[in-house]
């Protein structure tokens, strides 16, 4: 796997270009991230993945979107309205290609 890092604008085609860079076999997961511009907490849960009992509600294992990406594309939309701590967690996770599912 390789990481690839597209930088425009609002609207300009970046996820145009993700789906261009894309195999033919391969599907693009988009993940919206101002979505988790307020709750750090949700976007690991989301992209990491959780083992049940992990925090109230979390009823049973889930896989996370980068375990489902596997293979695939994962494009990570508007990432710069993460917080900073949020991007060092993806950082850390693209640097080291390891990450652990909330509650391991």
């Amino acid at each position: 796997p390789y990481s690839v890092l597209v930088v425009g604008e609002t609207g300009t085609g970046k996820e145009m270009i993700a789906k261009a860079l894309a195999k033919k076999d391969q599907r693009v997961i988009v993940v919206d991230c101002p979505r988790y511009s307020k709750s750090e907490n949700l976007m690991e849960s989301d992209l990491f993945g959780y083992v049940k009992g992990a925090f109230t509600g979390a009823e049973k294992e889930t896989s996370g979107l980068l375990s489902q990406a596997h293979g695939q594309v994962l494009f990570l939309d508007e990432l710069h309205q993460l917080s900073i701590e949020a991007q060092a967690k993806l950082l850390r996770f693209l640097q080291e290609m390891k990450y652990r599912r909330v509650g391991d």
